[in-house]
């Protein structure tokens, strides 16, 4: 099954800017750990997975009406950020939280994908 995750906020850590350099090394030694774990378990694939740029970089799209308008900024205010995702094949839902334990202690939102064609 696919897995759509979710990085949001920073959870029980300081906002990603405000870590010193070493604090900074330590959470990306977190995210390798990850890969890594991933990579050794059966039927586990980190299919894609991105770091985004702050919501005041986003670009908000609506169609009311037929008329397209593009607006500078986040969907909705919000404290929490979506701060990057990863698209993962997993054998289950149990599975996939037991790997994501060993990233940093982010707020994370996990959503399996639909699968329309079959």
């Amino acid at each position: 099954m696919k897995y759509l995750v979710l990085l949001i906020g920073e959870g029980d850590l300081p906002p990603w800017d405000e870590l010193s350099s070493q604090e900074q090394a330590a959470g990306m030694e977190k995210f390798g750990a990850f890969a890594a774990a991933c990579g050794a378990r059966d039927g586990v694939s980190i299919l894609g997975g991105e770091a985004l740029a702050p919501a005041s970089a986003a670009t908000v799209m609506r169609t009311r009406g037929g008329a397209l308008s593009l607006t500078d900024g986040p969907y909705a205010e919000s404290v929490e950020q979506l701060g990057g995702f990863y698209l993962i094949e997993a054998p289950d839902l149990d599975t996939l939280v037991e790997l994501l334990r060993l990233l940093p202690p982010f707020d994370i939102q996990i959503c399996p994908v639909v699968d329309i064609d079959g």
